[in-house]
């Protein structure tokens, strides 16, 4: 008598694998064409699209955006500065902070699907240092997301990864996510809403800005604070007599 055979684990590596494969030919198609010399080519013919069917271009490039992040395809800062360029400050912040965050949360649901959950129970069952690692991030879940959102030291599309494959819990990636990238975000999308300008004199935009003292210092003291209940309780084990 024939044991029942497992039941099919291959579905669940579907999304994973079409996120890789569009990754892949978005990376050698679109790499000329999501660029910031793209925008200022086109930029009369948005502008004008924009002014006919405003509706329709902001559906439209929110729906390109979040597929730019979920398929981590080139072009995530130029999108950026695009929409501060076509809808201001805001609703071009919140356009664009809201889009990269869901489009954040489709990579992480593919990837915890495909590959997430089945490190993280490996990771469980280990004793191992990815152990203690993941125990004191599911610890302190929050703040060391929000921190790493903050500031960017680690690229975007490898923060919307790792935490899907430690066992991350949704709502919290979500919430990081969203309020994470939220100074960055108005930061970049003040530096797209002055494109005109650029454009006007021929130049390029200062990317780094980001990374200048009077932006990053009070990022780098938000993300302090942030860890500072943290660090407090880790202190306080420590002074706990065993």
């Amino acid at each position: 008598m024939h044991s029942p055979s497992p039941p099919r684990s291959w579905r669940r590596h579907v999304p994973l694998a079409v996120v890789a494969l569009v990754a892949i030919l978005g990376a050698v198609l679109l790499r000329e064409h999501l660029t910031f010399e793209a925008l200022r080519d086109n930029r009369a013919a948005l502008i004008a699209f924009r002014d006919s069917h405003y509706a329709l271009t902001a559906a439209g490039f929110v729906l390109a955006y979040i597929a730019i992040v979920a398929f981590s395809l080139p072009g995530a800062t130029a999108a950026t500065l695009t929409g501060g360029f076509l809808f201001g400050l805001f609703p071009g912040a919140l356009f664009n902070i809201v889009a990269a965050t869901l489009g954040a949360i489709l990579i992480f649901l593919a990837v915890r699907a495909g590959l997430g959950q089945a490190m993280a129970a490996r990771i469980d069952a280990s004793d191992g240092r990815m152990k203690r690692l993941q125990d004191s991030i599911r610890e302190n879940e929050f703040p060391v997301l929000f921190s790493l959102r903050l500031v960017p030291v680690l690229p975007f599309f490898v923060m919307n990864i790792l935490p899907a494959l430690i066992g991350v819990r949704l709502s919290v990636f979500a919430a990081s996510t969203f309020f994470g990238i939220m100074p960055g975000g108005v930061v970049y999308t003040w530096v797209g809403v002055g494109l005109g300008e650029v454009f006007a004199r021929n130049e390029t935009p200062n990317l780094g800005i980001i990374f200048e003292l009077h932006i990053l210092g009070p990022l780098l003291g938000l993300a302090a604070l942030a860890l500072l209940p943290m660090l407090a309780k880790r202190f306080r084990k420590k002074d706990i007599p065993a």
